[in-house]
Order: structure tokens, then sequence, then C-alpha cells
């Protein structure tokens, strides 16, 4: 079961973009087979439920887009 975590991923940057639109990326997921991907928040919404089987971890940053 993928875990999410904010303390053993380096925070995303402006940087960092989605591997499937090109925008900023909130969420970076570890893939059990190695490797990962970053996503928008909106991507990783719409593909959430078929990445977690996949996943070895989720870093979820998407909170930074509503912390005030």
């Amino acid at each position: 079961m993928a875990t999410t975590t904010a303390q053993t991923v380096p925070m995303l940057t402006p940087d960092d973009r989605c591997d499937r639109c090109g925008a900023q990326a909130y969420v970076q997921v570890d893939l059990v087979k190695g490797g990962g991907l970053l996503f928008c928040v909106h991507h990783y919404v719409a593909h959430a439920a078929k990445l977690s089987p996949l996943a070895k971890q989720i870093h979820d940053e998407s909170h930074r887009l509503t912390d005030v």
C-alpha cells in the first residue's frame, strides 16, 4: 500500500513539472517497480485510483495551493 509523506522527499519546486501536461507538479509518485512520476493536482486526482496500487510512496504537496 502506498504511503503519503512530507518528510522523506525534498519539497517540490516550481521547476518540477507534471509529466502529463507540464504544469507545476505538486504530487510525486514513486513506483514500486522503480522510477517515479510527477503530477499537477488535476492529473493526480484524475489518475489516483490507478496509481495507488502501483505506488511505493506518494508525496502530496497539494495543500500548498490552499495554505495561506
